[in-house]
């Protein structure tokens, strides 16, 4: 036994007698595997009551592991405490654009689409270039400005002492209104500037580009080339979807016990999960559906959740008592029941465990454990594949 207790890199399994003490048997009744994740079998080690109370099932297995084997496989464990876990309440709700993050494109004026520079579904960054407008009105504006630039420069040339002050005044405003009147069709600054400089009537075509407020992703884009545009048509719409909101429907008894900043816990049909929390609350009940809605800012880095989607919020309304819990990762059902993997002088065992309620990511541990036990927290699957694969080793 000495010298397989130096073989680094490997797991053993033990047969045990009641009381934990191991039995003498021949070397073809002990063996040792490498340590490769899912791909190890184990020889079976039945175990009858210990005196902590753990085993009290007979015939149950052992997995030896060293502390060492624990870190090359992944295997992380916890001790476990009395904790409070959280109350929720859970609510359908519906994932939609984050709207303090999103932006449109819309022209100020009747206008003619000439040419596109993005499309539905783009990455923009702030100021990239949209779609390229024109039109009769920005025409005639453009004109004008290019009439009032040259005549005001004329005028600051000649100076105060040559020209009346009526006039000076009179060029100078007519200037800078038809400056403002470009800008406000949706001509840009740098654009009205250039025009100005050049100082060609040729170029006031009416032309203009409509520009991305911010960076994020185009999530509509609705026009084709030739089409003529009316003031306030949304051309493109732009997200940045890192961020999305759910609107949840709650009753009206459930929305008052929820605080603004609440934790939430987001899931999808396909299970997955986000975490959030409690944007807003509305303060007007729907009338059709005598709800009120919780408005919930969820973390969309991986771009999972889209505009649309219907989800399951579960919305933090406080804390219970405190009670035995372990993650959810830790619990692996065996021969019909819930299990978790114990720790103890480098012996994992499954102990059976009866659950109760689940909150967030924690299983409170009605009876099975106690506070102190070190459980198995990851690679549990690894764990139960190897009891499994030595007993499937022993039957035959």
């Amino acid at each position: 036994m000495a010298l397989l207790d130096r073989m680094a890199g490997r797991i053993q399994f033990r047969k045990f007698m009641a009381g934990g003490h191991p039995m003498t048997f021949p070397n073809t009744f002990l063996k040792t595997v490498p340590v490769i994740a899912a791909l190890v079998l184990a020889q079976p080690a039945p175990v009858m009551a210990n005196e902590d109370g753990h085993g009290e099932e007979h015939a149950e297995n052992l997995l030896r592991m060293s502390q060492n084997q624990r870190r090359q496989n992944g295997v992380e464990t916890l001790r476990i405490e009395r904790i409070a876990l959280a109350e929720e309440i859970s609510a359908p709700g519906e994932v939609g654009l984050d709207l303090y993050k999103t932006s449109q494109a819309t022209p100020r004026i009747s206008a003619q689409v000439i040419t596109r520079h993005a499309r539905l579904g783009d990455e923009v960054t702030s100021n990239a270039p949209l779609v390229t407008l024109s039109s009769v009105d920005m025409a005639s504006a453009q004109g004008d400005l290019i009439v009032t630039a040259r005549e005001w420069d004329r005028v600051k040339k000649l100076g105060r002492k040559v020209v009346s002050d009526r006039r000076y005044v009179e060029a100078q405003v007519a200037a800078q209104q038809a400056r403002a009147k470009v800008l406000a069709f949706g001509m840009t600054k740098v654009a009205a500037d250039k025009l100005v400089s050049m100082g060609d009537a040729s170029k006031a075509t009416g032309a203009f580009t409509l520009y991305a407020h911010q960076d994020g992703t185009i999530m509509r884009d609705d026009f084709v080339i030739g089409e003529i545009v009316d003031p306030g048509r949304v051309l493109f719409e732009i997200t940045d979807e890192r961020t999305v909101w759910v609107d949840a429907r709650l009753s009206a008894d459930d929305a008052s016990v929820i605080a603004a900043d609440a934790p939430v816990r987001i899931l999808t049909s396909a299970g997955k999960q986000f975490s959030g929390k409690v944007l807003q609350l509305h303060h007007a009940i729907d009338e059709t559906t005598r709800t009120l809605t919780a408005r919930i800012e969820v973390s969309n880095t991986d771009d999972a959740l889209h505009a649309g989607q219907f989800v399951t919020a579960f919305i933090e309304a406080g804390k219970t008592d405190p009670v035995l819990a372990v993650p959810q990762e830790a619990i692996t059902l065996m021969n019909g029941g819930n299990h978790v993997f114990v720790l103890k002088d480098n012996t994992l065992m499954p102990e059976p465990v009866l659950t109760g309620a689940t909150r967030g990511d924690w299983v409170e541990i009605k009876s099975g454990l106690k506070a102190g036990d070190e459980v198995a927290t990851s690679q549990v699957f690894l764990l139960k594949s190897l009891i499994l694969k030595s007993s499937i080793g022993d039957a035959h």
